[in-house]
């Protein structure tokens, strides 16, 4: 889908949907190509209940949240 800056503004819903159905939108300013919007693919996508956090008051083993934040964040500070 081709849509110019004023399409951005006024008719952005129809941009929305055609990004929902894969289409990669080209923006135009004046006729000339400015840039293009590319439907985003939701490969990594976790259920809620199978992150960490869900029941968690439900554990026998009762931690702190301190303790709880710091066993999630550790292998995001270990790719550093």
């Amino acid at each position: 889908m081709k849509a110019s800056v004023v399409d951005l503004r006024y008719k952005m819903n129809d941009v929305l949907k055609a990004l929902d159905r894969n289409e990669e939108v080209t923006i135009l300013y004046r006729g000339k190509i400015k840039g293009v919007l590319i439907p985003s693919r939701k490969k990594n996508q976790i259920k809620m209940v199978d992150h960490p956090f869900f029941g968690m008051s439900a554990q026998t083993d009762k931690k702190s949240v301190q303790e709880q934040m710091d066993e999630l964040r550790r292998a995001r500070y270990r790719d550093i």
